[in-house]
């Protein structure tokens, strides 16, 4: 396998932050950088946040899916974020104790699915029913 350069960390940085909310720039940054798919930044103490867990923990809904359909790495707060109950139920049932995972900033993952709306319901009382860390 071919070693590739890194990424330079200002690049990183904004297309973490970018992804919190403005679905245009993570398009344009992901053009011009493909690699920022499976890019992480950490806030500091270890807190790494990727573009697809900055999308989720805010709820946005658009920048997440682009983000998947583009290659990004599905993880549990995503899931349930999204909705997805099944892998949600899948999860949890094979890892009970990550009901009490928490995402990046330390965000529950609870959290993530009530940003989710009506589309994670579900989810939502799934995770209420399982008295998870709120």
């Amino acid at each position: 396998m071919e070693k590739k350069a890194a990424i330079e960390a200002e690049l990183v940085k904004d297309f973490v932050a970018q992804a919190h909310g403005d679905l245009q720039r993570v398009r344009t940054l992901l053009e011009q950088e493909p690699g920022l798919i499976h890019a992480a930044w950490d806030w500091g103490g270890g807190d790494w946040e990727t573009a697809l867990g900055a999308a989720a923990h805010m709820g946005r809904r658009d920048i997440t899916l682009y983000l998947l359909e583009k290659g990004a790495r599905m993880d549990l707060f995503t899931a349930a974020m999204l909705g997805e109950l099944a892998i949600v139920r899948a999860v949890l049932a094979a890892f009970p104790q990550m009901r009490h995972q928490r995402g990046p900033h330390g965000i529950p993952l609870l959290s993530h699915a009530q940003k989710g709306g009506k589309e994670a319901e579900a989810v939502v009382a799934f995770l209420e029913s399982l008295d998870v860390t709120p």
